[in-house]
């Protein structure tokens, strides 16, 4: 964050110094949730959360070198405390202690937005730091990792980690930010309408990028129309000046050039696309290649990650990249040399027994599994000898009346592919709509299994995986499925990636 006094930051968060000796004291750090991380120049975040409340460690922060103490009451240590709104009741994905009934946790992450607020518009006014804001039913996290390789050559990036995009996770990466920072590329999700505008308040973006609108969190928000109104209100955020890079191949977010002033680029595959893709392919590890065109000239592009969904995902990193100033040439080269830099997403790894682990487990939505089926045969049929593909599955949610629905399709989509084994893990009537729509697709038989857990999926690979196989593993983040990716490379410890 730019360098702000206590006093400062108490004004520009509404909240009162208590225990400080110094008010022009400065915060030269950065700030920290946990207290583990927190030193010298830091301001140190109490947040009430389920396990643990921060301000029992509010000593331990200040003594490992944190300037104070952000929180909802006196803890004895330099703090700005800021005063709980007992009618605020925000929609907020953080994990709060049950306990908040003051609303102390919010009070701390409103605290928290506004200082992102003024620290990203001093940064703007002073060094001109871009603000790129990305969104889509899936695909963020890569775009997001994409973005920051091809804007690294043109100046420092400062991206979330993973897909900490949330209420904390969102002002706390724009924090991170500093004088240095040239581009700040973040992730906007939303579970109802007005999430992502929140968001872009906090960090006013320059560019925005709409990936597509799918089917990921249907059930709160009902239907595709309004999770495409939701999306929107990045592009509606967006200045005169800024630009707008909108998915051409889904007319759900074409149709979005209607809603904002700033100038459009759309990229995609399809003819009237400003930034396309022809020519693609995908070689025997499911990474695809194609030619990029762009403002009359063309490139090769060679992609390192894996799965024919990130060609999409390529273009939208390209077209920021141009904007900012980069050549095409640099933009291939940059592309081509992007790896998967967060957990858990299409980390294809191989093990010395000669078995293939797809952890694509962070989360899944059904546009994401389709892709990541499509990518697990691609893997598992090129070459000179095909190799049995495995998927083992876990729930999607937050997908409301339609969820069996689409679980189904999801299990009849696996024999359609021709996947050679899927196993279902769950015992809800979601998991049993996959393991159903599998077994009525086609002849399936024993090719499909429901287990009740990843205990069980576990001890099932265990007795009947062979070397070559290839195993995708995909569930919604509460699953926890990565713990069966994670054996599967544990027990063939110096696994390589692909």
């Amino acid at each position: 964050m730019i360098e702000m006094t206590l006093r400062e930051i108490a004004q520009i968060v509404g909240g009162e110094l208590h225990d400080v000796a110094d008010p022009e004291a400065l915060v030269t750090g950065s700030v920290e949730f946990d207290s583990r991380r927190a030193g010298p120049g830091d301001l140190f975040l109490a947040l009430p959360g389920a396990n643990a409340d921060g301000h029992d460690y509010a000593a331990r922060a200040v003594a490992q070198g944190a300037v104070a103490v952000l929180a909802a009451r006196p803890v004895g240590v330099p703090a700005i405390v800021v005063a709980p709104d007992p009618g605020a009741v925000p929609a907020t994905s953080v994990a709060l202690s049950h306990d908040d009934s003051a609303g102390s946790g919010a009070a701390v992450l409103a605290a928290l937005a506004e200082l992102a607020r003024v620290s990203t518009e001093r940064l703007a006014e002073r060094t001109g730091l871009t603000v790129v804001g990305v969104t889509g039913s899936s695909g963020k996290t890569s775009t997001k990792d994409l973005l920051a390789a091809v804007l690294t050559p043109l100046g420092s990036v400062v991206a979330p980690p993973g897909s900490f995009n949330s209420e904390l996770g969102h002002p706390w990466t724009a924090l991170r930010a500093g004088l240095d920072t040239r581009f700040l590329a973040l992730e906007l999700s939303a579970r109802g309408v007005g999430h992502i505008a929140a968001a872009a308040r906090i960090t006013p973006p320059r560019i925005g990028v709409v990936l597509n609108v799918g089917t990921a969190h249907l059930g709160e928000f009902g239907s595709r129309e309004a999770i495409a109104v939701a999306k929107g209100e990045l592009v509606e955020a967006l200045p005169a000046e800024g630009l707008a890079v909108l998915n051409a191949d889904d007319p759900h977010v074409s149709a979005m050039a209607a809603r904002t002033k700033a100038r459009v680029v759309k990229v995609g595959l399809s003819g009237d696309a400003d930034i396309r893709a022809t020519d693609v392919r995908t070689d025997d590890q499911a990474r695809a290649s194609f030619t990029l065109h762009a403002g009359g000239e063309s490139v090769p592009v060679e992609l390192a990650v894996h799965g024919e969904h990130q060609v999409g995902n390529a273009l939208a990193a390209a077209a920021v990249a141009l904007e900012c100033g980069a050549d095409l040439a640099t933009v291939a080269h940059a592309l081509g040399g992007a790896t998967a830099a967060s957990a858990r997403r299409m980390d294809v790894r191989t093990t010395p027994d000669g078995i293939t682990v797809v952890n694509d487990s962070y989360n899944a939505n059904p546009d994401s599994v389709r892709a990541a089926l499509k990518a697990l045969v691609t893997l598992a049929k090129a070459g000179e000898q095909p190799r049995r593909s495995w998927a083992v599955l876990g729930e999607m949610g937050e997908l409301g009346d339609d969820s069996v629905i689409e679980h189904d399709a999801i299990g009849r989509l696996a024999v359609r592919l021709d996947v050679d084994r899927l196993i279902v893990v769950g015992t809800g009537r979601p998991s049993r709509g996959m393991h159903q729509g599998a077994v009525m697709e086609g002849s399936w038989g024993e090719e499909s299994v429901l287990v009740p857990d990843i205990d069980a999926a576990i001890a099932l690979l265990d007795d009947e995986i062979a070397a070559g196989d290839v195993v995708l593993v995909k569930a919604s983040k509460a699953v926890g499925l990565w713990a069966v990716a994670e054996h599967l490379t544990r027990a063939g410890e110096g696994s390589t990636q692909a």
